[in-house]
């Protein structure tokens, strides 16, 4: 089965299952959602979503950001992980926003992946959900499902961006990232299916006997 058969055979299930999709990351301003997406990493979005209204009340816009101390910040987020770095992150950036872009958060992947504490991937779920430019943020949930489904080699997250790029239409992609991570936290985790279990992997590899073994981002 060629991967734009496959590619299809997912889009049509996911689409099924996941007419419409949350956006993860409670939020109220674009400010808000790179906060949030920063502190995503290696944490849950459901423990981000019980720690930022502690810290958006301290701090919604860049500008109030920079009157709060890096150790309050840090003791707001702690619970989210990497607080040392997420903490000096999350005050520098919005140090820079203020100097560069009077407390606006840039409408580009060039000057958002400048930032610390921003790289691609939180650069394109701004751009995504942020300002609705079409984007496919690949996280660890993604770069897993499309090795299982045969999208992608696998090789690194930049190529599993591209190969989901060339696969989808670029309409889908906002809402196809979305469906995918929720698709992966339901039907087909980290440790369950590796494979052979859900109906996507099933529907895309029939005849799969073994389970697959996923590279890790």
């Amino acid at each position: 089965m060629k991967r734009s058969e496959k590619a299809e055979i997912a889009y049509r299930i996911l689409n099924r299952i996941y007419k419409k999709v949350p956006i993860p990351l409670n939020h109220k301003n674009k400010f808000e959602l790179v906060v949030a997406v920063l502190l995503s990493a290696q944490c849950t979005d459901e423990r981000v979503n019980q720690v930022t209204p502690l810290l958006f009340k301290k701090a919604n816009t860049a500008k109030k950001m920079i009157m709060v101390s890096k150790n309050t910040i840090y003791k707001i987020i702690r619970p989210c992980g990497l607080a040392p770095q997420k903490s000096k992150a999350i005050f520098e950036l919005s140090r820079i926003l203020v100097k560069k872009f009077n407390g606006q958060v840039p409408e580009s992947f060039e000057e958002l992946e400048k930032l610390p504490g921003v790289g691609h991937k939180t650069a394109s779920v701004v751009m995504s959900q942020g300002f609705g430019h079409p984007a496919f943020p690949v996280d660890t949930h993604i770069h897993r499902l499309a090795q299982r489904w045969g999208l992608t080699n696998g090789k690194n997250v930049v190529q599993t961006e591209k190969d989901l790029k060339l696969l989808f239409p670029k309409k889908a992609w906002n809402k196809l990232h979305l469906q995918i991570i929720f698709y992966g936290r339901e039907y087909c985790q980290a440790r369950y299916c590796y494979g052979l279990e859900c109906e996507i992997c099933k529907s895309c590899n029939p005849k799969r006997i073994k389970p697959i073994k996923t590279k890790k981002p």
